[in-house]
């Protein structure tokens, strides 16, 4: 038998959180009833051998739904969470709380955390929110590229446009319930907005320094601070389109600089990852006649799904970081930020 090296050791040993996997939208391609079976078979063993213990699924609704089927295919993906959660109840737990979180670790299973992306199916009906938190729902966005009724994402920024009065209000409602406010994909204004008006910790599900590379999905240094300045936690996205400009330059050590640069900016204890696996997921719901991008380009050799996750690992202990210092990276930050506020009523 080979000898367990230190990163094997320090990796098992770890609780790995990834803050965003889009893996619902592969699931959901599927007839309901092989949802339960597709991820047990499909999805469950890749995030077993990432080592991956706590895993947040973004409902994200493709253009083709919106507007009109936006809020029927966010609740068949919900549908879809509580159906693959019941159905493989040995292996992962639907978790509403810190609590939860705590009795799925305990238990051996996978700790799964819902979330909306850019939450389409809303509108600007702020009333809906309370449902979709009996649903099971315990973060959001309220923006993708574009604009929504609640706010401009990232790829509007020239709009200079902050919340709406809808997304006032829903940055309220959500803080109110103990929904964590998520800011990747939001507008530079509208994060400027949400920071000045956050009475609670808010997170980055995966966005990666700007600093690094120029790109309007990641955040400034500014950004950053304030992030932190709320007791939030910043996931750094892995997507090599938003770690380095050259595709010579996406790279493992790269993505392990975006983490080291974070972390020197605000504070070890407020990094994560939010990978954004995404290259599975596009060739499981896209036919090759009909995909307009090659994901192939946009991803980080050994990064391409959760199995690579313990490269991150490797990479931290390279440059140096303490055992500790990588196991709070991994997903001890999520955890205790999790624990704090998750589902927990203002």
């Amino acid at each position: 038998m080979a000898a367990v090296t230190v990163t094997e050791e320090l990796h098992r040993r770890a609780v790995v959180a990834d803050a965003h996997n889009d893996l619902l939208i592969a699931v959901t391609a599927r007839p309901p009833r092989r949802w339960a079976g597709y991820f047990r078979e499909r999805w469950l063993p890749q995030l077993r051998d990432g080592g991956v213990d706590l895993q947040v699924l973004p409902v994200f609704i493709d253009d083709r739904f919106r507007p009109e089927g936006a809020l029927r295919e966010t609740l068949r993906m919900i549908e879809c969470a509580h159906t693959l959660a019941e159905g493989n109840a040995d292996e992962v737990a639907l978790c509403l709380d810190g609590d939860d979180i705590d009795a799925a670790l305990g238990s051996g299973r996978i700790a799964l955390v819902l979330a909306l992306e850019s939450a389409p199916g809303l509108d600007a009906s702020v009333e809906l929110i309370p449902t979709l938190h009996r649903l099971g729902v315990r973060i959001a966005s309220l923006a993708h590229w574009g604009r929504t009724a609640l706010a401009d994402g990232s790829g509007e920024d020239a709009t200079g446009s902050r919340l709406t009065g809808a997304g006032v209000e829903a940055l309220a409602e959500m803080e109110r319930l103990g929904i964590l406010f998520d800011v990747s994909h939001l507008g530079a204004s509208g994060v400027a907005h949400v920071l000045e008006l956050a009475t609670r910790p808010v997170m980055a599900t995966h966005s990666s320094a700007r600093a690094l590379l120029d790109h309007h999905r990641n955040l400034t240094d500014a950004q950053l601070r304030g992030i932190a300045a709320t007791g939030g936690t910043v996931c750094v996205n892995v997507l090599g389109e938003f770690i380095a400009a050259d595709q010579a330059d996406r790279t493992v050590d790269r993505v392990a600089g975006h983490i080291a640069y974070i972390a020197d900016l605000i504070g070890l204890d407020h990094v994560g990852l939010g990978p954004d696996f995404i290259q599975e997921v596009a060739a499981d719901t896209m036919p090759p006649c009909c995909e307009d991008r090659d994901y192939t380009e946009m991803l980080v050799p050994g990064l391409e799904g959760p199995r690579g996750l313990p490269l991150v690992t490797e990479a931290l202990l390279r440059r140096g970081f303490p055992e500790a210092a990588v196991a709070k990276v991994l997903g001890g930050n999520v955890l205790e930020l999790f624990r704090k506020e998750l589902g927990r009523p203002a």
